[in-house]
C-alpha cells in the first residue's frame, strides 16, 4: 500500500433483528430532548415509528417531531430542522429512515451551533466546523441500506431554488454515535428503493476501487463485498423477503462507505458527482442517478485505467481472459457489470429518468468536478458522457 492514512471510527454498531432492543441502552447517554427525524409516513405504516416511539416514552424523552425529510433533502428542510433544534434546545438527533434522513440529521447536527451562514460554509466552501463549535450528537436507526450513513460522516443537500445537490464529508465527529441495523426493517421499503441501494452500495465501492494500481488490501476487501453485493442481489430481487440475502446486502452497504476500504486509495467520486446533478434535475432515486451514467463514465476510464479493469474483470466477475487481450478482458468486465444491472432491474441512461437533451447543458453546469483516478473531467467532457447516457 502506497498511501498514509489514520483511521478512526467512532460509530458503534447493533446489528439483527433484536438491534432495537438496544436504543433504551443508548439513550441514557443523552440528556431528555430527542429530535425524531423521519421520512413521508411509512415508518408509520410498517409500525417502526410505533416502536421507536415506545422505548423514547419509556425512557422518559421528551419528543420532538420533525416529519417529511424527503429522499434529496432540501436546503428549506435544512433551515426547517435547525429552526426547530434551535428552538426546542435538543440533546440528541434520532434519525428514522434511510440514507437521505441520516445524512439530514448530520447536516442538522453541524448547523445548529454554527452563527454564520452554514449552506456556505460546510457546503459550498467544504470547511469542517472549527474545532471548539459545540455539535449535535446523532443516532440512526436505518430502514433502507445502501448509502452507508449509518457509519460515516457524509452529507448531501440540494439547493432546490438552484437545481444545485452537492455533498460534504465532515470529521469523524460527526459519525453517527450509534446505528441501529435491523435487516428486517429494510423488507418495508419498495422493491425499487432496493434496487437503488443496491446500486448505491455497488458504485461506492467501485468509486474506491477504480482510482490507482498499486497492491493495496483495500482492493482485496472491495473485490470481496462486490463479489457477496452480486450474489446476494441477485437472491433478494427474487425473494425481498430473504432475511440472510438483506441482511448481507445491509453489512455490505456499512462496510462500502465507513471510510475502510478507501484507505490508502486516490479515490474517484465523479460518477456521483455526475449522478448528484443528474438526481436534482430529475428527482431520481440516488442509486438509479448513479446506474443511468455509470456505463458511459467507466468505458471511458476504461483504458487509462486497464490494469485495474482487468482485475475486475477477472476477480470479481470471473472472466477467465484465456486467449484474450487486456483490453478484451476489460471489456467483458464492463460487459458483465452491464448484465448484472439489466437483471436486477436497474436503468441504464438519464432519459429512463426523465431527462432530456435540452437539460444537459444544466446538468453539466451543475456538476461538481473533482480529480479523478484515470481522468481528469473537463465540463466538456461531462457533456458528452450525458449524451452518451441518453
Amino acid at each position: 500500500m502506497q498511501g498514509n492514512f489514520s483511521y478512526h471510527n467512532p460509530t458503534k454498531l447493533y446489528f439483527g433483528e433484536e438491534s432495537l432492543n438496544y436504543l433504551k441502552d443508548e439513550l441514557t447517554h443523552y440528556g431528555p430532548k430527542v429530535l425524531l427525524n423521519y421520512g413521508s409516513g411509512s415508518v408509520k405504516r410498517n409500525g417502526i415509528y410505533d416502536q421507536v416511539v415506545a422505548i423514547l416514552k419509556e425512557a422518559g424523552k421528551t419528543i420532538i417531531e420533525n416529519p417529511d425529510v424527503m429522499t434529496n433533502p432540501t436546503l428549506e428542510k435544512l433551515d426547517e430542522g435547525v429552526k426547530i433544534a434551535r428552538e426546542n434546545d435538543v440533546d440528541l438527533i434520532l434519525a428514522l429512515g434511510g440514507g437521505s434522513v441520516c445524512d439530514y440529521s448530520k447536516a442538522v447536527a453541524a448547523s445548529v451551533f454554527y452563527e454564520g451562514n452554514y449552506w456556505d460554509q460546510f457546503w459550498l466552501k467544504q470547511q469542517n466546523p472549527a474545532e471548539g463549535q459545540r455539535l449535535l450528537p446523532v443516532g440512526c436507526i436505518l430502514t433502507m441500506a445502501g448509502t452507508g450513513s449509518e457509519m460515516n460522516a457524509g452529507t448531501v443537500i440540494t439547493d432546490a431554488e438552484h437545481t444545485f445537490k452537492v455533498g460534504h464529508v465532515f470529521d469523524d465527529r460527526l459519525m453517527p454515535k450509534f446505528s441501529i441495523l435491523n435487516p428486517r426493517f429494510t423488507m418495508t421499503v419498495p422493491d425499487n428503493q432496493m434496487k437503488a441501494g443496491i446500486y448505491d452500495i455497488m458504485n461506492h465501492i467501485m468509486e474506491q476501487y477504480f482510482s490507482d494500481f498499486d497492491d493495496n488490501t483495500s482492493d482485496y476487501l472491495a473485490e470481496g463485498l462486490m463479489r457477496s453485493l452480486i450474489v446476494s442481489s441477485r437472491i433478494a430481487v427474487k425473494n425481498p423477503q430473504d432475511y440472510e440475502a438483506r441482511s448481507n446486502i445491509m453489512w455490505t452497504a456499512t462496510w462500502a462507505l465507513n471510510t475502510l476500504i478507501g484507505l490508502g486509495k486516490q479515490q474517484d467520486w465523479m460518477v456521483h458527482m455526475i449522478g448528484h446533478s443528474v438526481g436534482a434535475w430529475t428527482h431520481a432515486p440516488h442509486g438509479y442517478a448513479l446506474a443511468s451514467v455509470s456505463m458511459a463514465y467507466y468505458r471511458r476510464a476504461m483504458m487509462p485505467g486497464l490494469p485495474k479493469f482487468v482485475r475486475f474483470a477477472k476477480n470479481v466477475w470471473n472472466i477467465s481472459g484465456e486467449g484474450m487481450t487486456d483490453q478484451q478482458i476489460a471489456e467483458a468486465g464492463l460487459q458483465a457489470l452491464k448484465a448484472w444491472m439489466l437483471e436486477i432491474g436497474l436503468p441504464l441512461t438519464i432519459s429512463e429518468l426523465g431527462a432530456t437533451r435540452d437539460m444537459i447543458p444544466g446538468i453539466t453546469e451543475t456538476t461538481v468536478v473533482y480529480p479523478a483516478g484515470y481522468l481528469n473531467l473537463t465540463k466538456e467532457d461531462i457533456t458528452e458522457i450525458l449524451k452518451e447516457s441518453m
